[in-house]
């Protein structure tokens, strides 16, 4: 039977330094392996991976073309929150939803929306 191991996005971008640099400093993402040749990175935090690219010539490329965003399952929502509120442009800031999850979501620096969310029933009243 076939399995599914995994996803790894691949995010488009013209800037890849600026990108690389954002995940690295911003998210805390660590560069795993970068090639020159291909304008291609790619990136790790914990057991999430992406791939960074710049768009191959044969692509219709016109800046951001993804209709979804990019949901990150946490741990310590809030700590992760009040780290990012105040270096990061917000999409919508943290809250409590009717489906049981606390969340918020960001934009990347290339105009990506990130969400980050934990289930309401793990975080402690102490937090």
């Amino acid at each position: 039977m076939i399995k599914y191991n995994s996803l790894r996005p691949v995010l488009w971008t013209e800037n890849l330094d600026d990108t690389i640099g954002f995940y690295i400093h911003t998210l805390g993402f660590s560069l795993l392996e970068r090639n020159e040749e291909w304008q291609w990175a790619s990136i790790q935090k914990d057991g999430v991976y992406i791939m960074l690219s710049k768009p191959n010539e044969h692509e219709k490329f016109n800046g951001i073309a993804f209709t979804g965003s990019f949901y990150f399952n946490v741990d310590h929502v809030d700590e992760l929150w009040e780290e990012l509120k105040g270096k990061t442009e917000i999409c919508y800031e943290i809250e409590t939803f009717d489906w049981e999850m606390r969340e918020f979501a960001i934009y990347d620096n290339n105009g990506y929306i990130l969400q980050f969310g934990q289930p309401a029933g793990e975080i402690s009243t102490a937090e």
